[in-house]
Formats: structure tokens, sequence, C-alpha cells
């Protein structure tokens, strides 16, 4: 389960040890850790790391296809996460030390920044290989936060991108080695304590208000 930690000025968000998808107690833990690092009103900083082979796989399928009654309330619940790491009060990065999938690598994308491992794992939007189409708003998020040469590669090719090709495409801000990805990430984040507070929040909440908008208005697109 994901845990939290307070490094100086940086609280650093560990997602697990696994394959960190979605499942609905684990979105439950998240946000209530989340409820922790805002809460406060020091100046602040967050990183969200993880610990193994990936980051993050994204959405939890197989718990969902045994709860289909459940999938306008996950999927509510998974854009709600989204449009809230984007504009939570503080500068955030995300250490992708491993594998980002899928909805997992959507949610490094509500991150400001993005440090890789350089030399293994990859970047990933499979959603064209696995017959799943991106919400409205889930594609809003990529294609504000991507260049649409590789929003395009990503989403319709479902292109694999490694630390080295994802620095080079302006999906990460920087590729390190492993074991780098964790400090780096760190660092850039304690450069960035100082903007914590409301000014922060609005100016993201300005900034991407079509994306929020679209995040929010999540309907069940079997309906």
């Amino acid at each position: 389960m994901p845990t939290l930690e307070k490094l100086d000025d940086v609280f650093v968000l560990d997602l697990g040890d696994g394959e960190n998808r979605f499942h609905p107690d684990w979105l439950t833990e998240i946000n209530a850790l989340l409820d922790e690092v805002v809460k406060g009103d020091e100046p602040r900083a967050l990183v969200t790391a993880a610990t193994g082979k990936i980051w993050s796989n994204g959405l939890d399928l197989e718990w969902l296809f045994e709860h289909p009654e459940e999938y306008a309330a996950y999927g509510t619940r998974v854009h709600a996460l989204l449009a809230r790491v984007l504009t939570l009060p503080f500068v955030t990065v995300a250490a992708l030390q491993g594998h980002t999938f899928a909805a997992g690598a959507m949610l490094s994308l509500a991150h400001d920044s993005r440090i890789m491992r350089a030399d293994r794992g990859f970047w990933c939007l499979p959603e064209a290989d696995i017959n799943i189409p991106f919400t409205p708003g889930m594609s809003a998020l990529i294609q504000a936060r991507l260049t649409p040469q590789t929003a395009h590669e990503a989403m319709v090719g479902a292109r694999r991108f490694g630390g080295e090709e994802a620095y080079n495409r302006q999906i990460v801000d920087s590729a390190v080695a492993e074991a780098d990805v964790r400090s780096s990430a760190i660092a850039l984040a304690q450069s960035h304590i100082g903007k914590a507070g409301p000014t922060l929040e609005t100016i993201k909440t300005r900034m991407y208000a079509g994306v929020l908008e679209a995040l929010r208005d999540f309907a069940d697109p079997r309906d």
C-alpha cells in the first residue's frame, strides 16, 4: 500500500512495490495521504515515487471486470484523482523508476515535472492496443501536457518510450541513472518549495481549466 514520508520540506509519496494499479482501496489511501500534504500551510513540495520495477500500471482492470456495476463510480474517482494532482497547491514531481503505463502514465502527466530512469522501463499509453478508448478528460490531459506529434504517437501508435527518448520527446524533464531518480526528483521539488499556496493552485486551475472541465464531466461511455 502507499506510504508517505517527509524529508525536510519535501513529502515523498511512495505508490507501492507492486503494479500499483488503481484499486478502489488504493485510491482511498492515495487521497488520504494527499490530504496530509494539503492540510499544511508551510513551504512544501511533493515527490511521487514507487519501489520495484513498476511506477504504475494504471486502472485495475481485473477488479473493474469483476464489478461492472461500479464502472461509473470508479471512473469518476480516477478522473477526480487526475484533476486533483493536476491542481495541487504545491509543486509535484513524479519519480519514474520503472514502467509507467496507461492511467499510470496519465497520473505522471498530472504532475508538474517527471524524472525517469534512463536505461530501463517504458512510458506508454497502450489503450489502442488493448481496445480501450481514452475518455474526453484523459485525452484532454494528455494533449495538454505533450506536444501534438508525441501525443499522436503515444495515443494512436501506443508507442513505448524509454527514458532517453521520453526526455527527447519532452514527456519527461530528465532521464537519469536508476540510483538518481528519487534523489533528483527530491532536489527538483526542494528547489520549488517556496511556491506552495493558493496562488499556485489558482495558476494551475486557470491554466488547465479546459482539462479540468473535461475530467470532471466524466460519464459512463456505455450509456
